[in-house]
């Protein structure tokens, strides 16, 4: 069915840019593509579109010609999962080529269309002889993600779950306590059902910041890729709370941890299927297999702490992620640890200028809340639910999922306390 409608012959086409926010389009399957382009500027598009991490596990191949080209192609090979057309003709012509083409089209395939012709009748025709989506031309790489995606999200399936990535610039600047209390705001403040993996296997900790102690965890699943399924899953998650579980690491040295590029997909595929959230702990190391864990996520937070080490860091973080994700929101990151007696740091606007972003949260040092919640095996809205620091998870937990829009203040809500905190020191 066409998702598209129509547009209006006086609408605009919208700028491309970043998709929104709050748009989250679940990846595509390993389905193989092929688009029939008439114009560059359309294979360009596409082809930009195939880079996309939504589109990573597809196989894509753009040749010149169109629907003509695709009619020949098809005479004595079978279709792929998915045909891209580009029509310059007009209504009647394009019409009279999916005819064509359907006479060599074998059952399944399914059929995205790219013209110019901006007509409800002409539409309805595409809608009678199966074509799944409809573009108006000009497209954009962010348009063909989009349709592409769509055709494997139906609308009476259980959407894919979102994920989230933690990840700290330096190592000790407590991204791990605060991806546990996200994960904690998200479950507990918003219902949404989630889950915390904890992907540091030698020394995670959110076994203790949640005081659990699962026999099993993502080690088994990891370990275990042929018998990664959903109810395999589901026996290796410790339940917190009625909303939240988590997959904790176990934290041991027996053995070593050395991974291949792709050994979380399938942990993180099966996760995804019947979890709305899954909150990654990324551990602070620079493997093939965080790198891509962190491009794959649909969200990135960078923790902080207000040193240069940092900055460098959450710069080069920042940078490499939106060169890798030009299609995505850029990545958020928070400066944690802020106000610590007797420390210099370096200031806020100079984050913000060097990454030419302001920080999504700016979290105080607080020794007593966050060393009372850790040896408890608490998280800070147990502890102490009105705590500003409490209200400024609850914050994240909603603009990490899309729920509120990011509102980064140039001043800090903490300002004043910090500003206080360095006279006395």
């Amino acid at each position: 069915m066409i998702k598209h409608a129509i547009q209006p012959a006086e609408t605009e086409i919208a700028a491309e840019g970043p998709i929104a926010q709050d748009e989250h389009i679940a990846p595509a399957p390993r389905v193989s593509i092929q688009a029939f382009c008439e114009t560059v500027e359309t294979a360009a598009a596409i082809q930009a579109a195939g880079e996309d991490r939504r589109l990573a596990k597809a196989h894509l191949k753009i040749q010149m010609g169109g629907v003509k080209a695709a009619i020949e192609a098809y005479q004595a090979s079978p279709t792929p999962n998915v045909v891209m057309l580009e029509a310059e003709a007009r209504g009647n012509d394009i019409l009279t080529g999916l005819d064509k083409l359907a006479e060599v089209c074998d059952a399944g395939t399914r059929v995205i269309v790219t013209g110019r012709t901006n007509d409800v009748i002409f539409y309805r025709e595409l809608v009678r002889r199966g074509v799944s989506d409809y573009l108006m031309a000009p497209v954009g790489t962010i348009d063909v993600v989009r349709a592409v995606c769509g055709l494997f999200a139906a609308t009476d399936a259980k959407p894919l779950g979102r994920i989230i990535a933690v990840v700290g610039a330096k190592g000790g600047v407590g991204a791990s306590a605060i991806a546990h209390n996200i994960g904690w705001a998200i479950a507990g403040d918003l219902n949404i059902d989630s889950v915390v993996t904890d992907l540091d296997l030698a020394f995670g900790t959110a076994g203790l910041d949640y005081n659990q102690d699962p026999p099993q965890g993502i080690a088994d699943a990891v370990f275990s890729p042929d018998r990664i399924d959903t109810a395999f899953m589901d026996r290796l998650l410790s339940k917190c709370t009625d909303h939240l579980s988590i997959l904790a690491a176990p934290a041991t040295l027996e053995r070593v941890y050395d991974f291949a590029a792709e050994s979380f997909e399938a942990v993180f595929d099966s996760l995804r299927s019947t979890i709305p959230c899954i909150v990654l702990d990324v551990p602070h190391q620079w493997t093939g297999w965080t790198k891509r864990t962190l491009i794959g996520a649909d969200d990135i937070l960078v923790v902080a702490a207000p040193d240069l080490a940092n900055l460098r860091n959450t710069k080069n973080l920042v940078d490499l992620l939106r060169g890798s994700r030009p299609n995505d929101h850029k990545p958020f990151y928070c400066l944690n640890q802020v106000g610590m007696p007797k420390r210099p740091e370096i200031k806020q606007a100079d984050f913000a200028k060097a990454l030419e972003d302001e920080p999504l949260a700016v979290i105080p040092f607080e020794p007593q809340l966050f060393g009372t919640a850790a040896n408890n095996g608490q998280m800070i809205a147990e502890i102490a639910s009105n705590h500003r620091v409490a209200e400024t998870f609850r914050q994240l937990a909603q603009v990490l999922t899309g729920r509120t829009e990011a509102k980064r203040q140039r001043k800090s809500l903490f300002s004043p306390l910090l500003e206080k905190l360095r006279r006395s020191a």
